[in-house]
């Protein structure tokens, strides 16, 4: 890893989640540091990481010493062990790292990473479990909520949208809701406009508020 690279990441915790990351980095080909205090977790990924090291992120000058401060993001992907969690999201902050992420397994571990120096905090399991309920419960195919009450969704259209341009059917205005984008079958994604006429058998990605969402893709 080069001396200071602000477009590199630190991947602090390598189980399951912190694995995916990792890996997903990798395939993208970022450039990213791996870390983890159980040594036979490090020499199993000694040969798929390149800058995988062994070491307690707990400790500031620990990770001052692997250039983690120079790094433009870190992720703490520690579940089971929440002081060491909390500890590194810490002392991370106190290094000034520009972006934090960290991983909670419940909401009070969630506020307190916030409040520890957490930018974005991620709830694998509970944000798993909310998009299956969506699926399960309407229309919807795919589900992406943003940190910010704002979701996009993929869905079939209502009955009320089919067979009128969008201009017509006020879909702002009435759900408070936008038609990003549009597929027919066989065909690609294409995006919406004023004049896209809604059919039957259509494949909508939609954006909004979370709550006008899902009550969009509730319609008969």
């Amino acid at each position: 890893m080069a001396e200071s690279r602000i477009d590199a990441v630190a991947v602090i915790g390598l189980g399951r989640f912190g694995t995916a990351v990792a890996r997903e980095l990798a395939r993208m080909g970022r450039d990213f540091l791996a870390i983890d205090e159980r040594m036979e977790i490090v020499q199993q990924m000694a040969d798929e990481f390149a800058n995988v090291v062994q070491a307690d992120a707990t400790n500031p000058a620990t990770l001052k010493r692997l250039g983690v401060h120079e790094l433009g993001a870190a992720v703490v992907a520690i579940g089971s062990d929440l002081e060491a969690s909390v500890l590194t999201v810490l002392a991370l902050s106190e290094l000034g790292v520009p972006v934090i992420w960290a991983k909670a397994v419940n909401e009070r571990h969630k506020r307190i990473l916030q409040r520890t120096g957490a930018h974005h905090v991620v709830m694998p399991e509970a944000d798993r479990g909310r998009r299956v309920a969506h699926l399960v419960s309407t229309r919807m195919m795919d589900f992406i909520e943003l940190d910010d009450g704002y979701a996009f969704v993929k869905t079939t259209p209502p009955e009320v949208l089919v067979g009128r341009p969008l201009s017509d059917t006020h879909i702002r205005e009435k759900y408070g809701v936008t038609v990003v984008g549009v597929k027919r079958p066989g065909a690609c994604f294409t995006y919406a406009t004023e004049a896209t006429v809604i059919e039957r058998g259509d494949i909508l990605i939609v954006s909004g508020p979370t709550e006008q969402v899902e009550r969009f893709t509730q319609l008969a």
